[in-house]
């Protein structure tokens, strides 16, 4: 890898760009790390650079791309943040240090190795560039296994499997998802790896790219008959991580999986996107209930896409997935893209998934690091649905959420005094597990004082088990307190028959007064 094979791919998706400041980081960062070799033999600069090109590969931005340049430079050498900051400026040091801090993420005990989880978790809520890079340095250093012993390439790979590869799929950067999660599968399971590969790529490949062919023949000219002019179709492989997940989860064998291949097509607009899909349905008759429109409802990481499923040439099934280029992107580079557009045109507004605030507010509330990293598995890492209110408002819960925990992300007098829930406008109970897209309404009992404690049992959101936990606290300290005032004691039988006597005797006493 050179310094300027790394500048020319940065060209392509920046053409304006000044890109002396890589240049200049590589001159910095060379000279640092000259006389070091890496394990493999090869000169230390290799990294960074391999890094800093990944980075441009997922279209990051300028100082991104120099940061991953000189992200080792502190660390492993004798130059300083101090003078990275006097040389590179405010953000390239902030990013540098963000890197710097979070270090390795090596198993030195179960505590060590938590505090680091949550410096990642940290670092991505207040730069998730600092993310960026410290994914592609992994993902080289992955690449570059063999030249450690066997426990060493496991231990790596087990870590990034459990840790990088599901915040990866949060990003929604599945480029590097994928590209972790394969080179783990083969080192943490080299021989089922060897035989999926060798189906994949060898018994199936020539199969598979001869439909794909007979597909496009069909499809192209009546895409260009309906004015979709400038489109392109390609074909989108599954990865054989996920195969082999999915053949351990249906219990099924290689050939018995059918959706390991889709075909894409990318067009300019979104209109254009609808247009191809009625193309699509014209030719060939959808698979039922295999249709997605990931467009006008996207996927909590921002994914958009139209996905449908036909019956295709000699009856097989075939997956499309539509997509605008703009919508292929972020699809392969999640929000490195948004970062990316969001440059291109500053006018426009790039929010962040909203679970990356919420790890700030997990933050906030948690002085425990174990507490924290549970916190963040449980409510962070599960898979996340949309739901609407009547009106039409969007709320994003962990997959799983019931009208409770929609109730409480409402508002907390909502989640407290909920009796009831309407799911699509049908009467559902309140620990009916809700689906992407349901409409959700909560009935409420305004005389109702306080919620369920047996709420605890099916919920999944934070806020309502904090809001749920918190009257139990209150409910159980007032029973407490009555009790040791003596008010809470239950009355025996023979008190209540005392109390009903001497009601007698003073209503009797009452009526014999007023006879006089």
């Amino acid at each position: 890898m050179t310094i300027e094979r790394v500048i020319k791919k940065f060209k392509e998706f920046h053409p304006e760009a000044n890109t002396n400041l890589l240049l200049k980081a590589y001159n910095f960062a060379n000279k640092a790390h000259q006389k070091q070799n890496r394990k493999s033999g090869e000169p230390y600069i290799q990294h960074p650079l391999h890094t800093a090109y990944l980075l441009v590969q997922i279209k990051a931005d300028l100082h991104t791309v120099a940061a991953g340049i000189l992200h080792d430079v502190p660390e492993d050498t004798n130059r300083t943040l101090k003078e990275v900051k006097q040389q590179f400026g405010e953000d390239i040091y902030n990013l540098v240090k963000g890197v710097t801090k979070l270090g390795t993420l090596k198993y030195l005990g179960e505590e060590r190795y938590r505090e680091n989880l949550r410096k990642m978790f940290l670092a991505m809520a207040k730069d998730i560039r600092v993310i960026f890079i410290k994914f592609c340095d992994r993902l080289h250093n992955l690449r570059t296994l063999e030249a450690l012993p066997r426990n060493k390439q496991q231990r790596i790979a087990r870590e990034t499997l459990e840790i990088y590869a599901p915040i990866a799929g949060l990003l929604g950067i599945w480029r590097l998802k994928w590209q972790l999660e394969d080179i783990c599968f083969k080192y943490l399971k080299p021989e089922e790896y060897s035989q999926l590969e060798h189906k994949y790529e060898i018994e199936k490949k020539a199969e598979r790219n001869q439909y794909f062919q007979k597909v496009k023949n069909i499809l192209s000219p009546k895409l260009q008959a309906n004015n979709i002019k400038d489109f392109e179709i390609e074909v989108r492989f599954k990865h054989l991580y996920s195969i082999y997940l999915k053949m351990q989860r249906k219990e099924r064998q290689f050939d018995e999986i059918y959706d390991v291949f889709a075909l894409r097509i990318i067009v300019s607009t979104v209109d254009e996107c609808y247009k191809a899909l009625g193309v699509i349905h014209t030719l060939w008759k959808p698979k039922p209930k295999r249709f997605k429109d990931y467009i006008a409802l996207p996927k909590p990481n921002g994914y958009r896409s139209l996905h449908t499923t036909v019956f295709g040439p000699e009856g097989k099934n075939v997956e499309f997935q539509i997509r605008t280029r703009e919508m292929h992107d972020e699809s392969i580079y999640g929000i490195a893209a948004h970062w990316y557009y969001k440059h291109k045109h500053p006018d426009e507004k790039h929010n962040q998934p909203s679970w990356i605030k919420s790890i700030l507010d997990i933050q906030k509330n948690m002085t425990n690091t174990q507490d924290f990293i549970k916190e963040i598995k449980l409510d962070v890492f599960r898979n996340r649905i949309f739901v609407f209110s009547p009106k039409g408002d969007v709320f994003e819960l962990p997959e799983k959420s019931t009208p409770i925990d929609f109730a409480y992300s409402v508002h907390t007098d909502i989640g407290n005094k909920a009796t009831q829930s309407l799911i699509n406008d049908k009467i559902s109970g309140l620990d009916v597990e809700l689906q992407n897209g349901d409409i959700v309404e909560i009935i409420t009992d305004k005389n109702r004082k306080h919620p369920n404690r047996d709420w605890l049992k099916f919920i999944k959101t934070k806020k309502a088990k904090e809001n749920i936990k918190q009257y139990a606290k209150k409910s159980t300290l007032h029973s407490l307190t009555n009790l040791i005032k003596g008010h809470g004691r239950s009355e025996s039988e023979e008190e209540k028959k005392e109390k009903r006597l001497q009601k007698k005797k003073k209503q009797h006493h009452k009526s014999q007064k007023n006879k006089y």
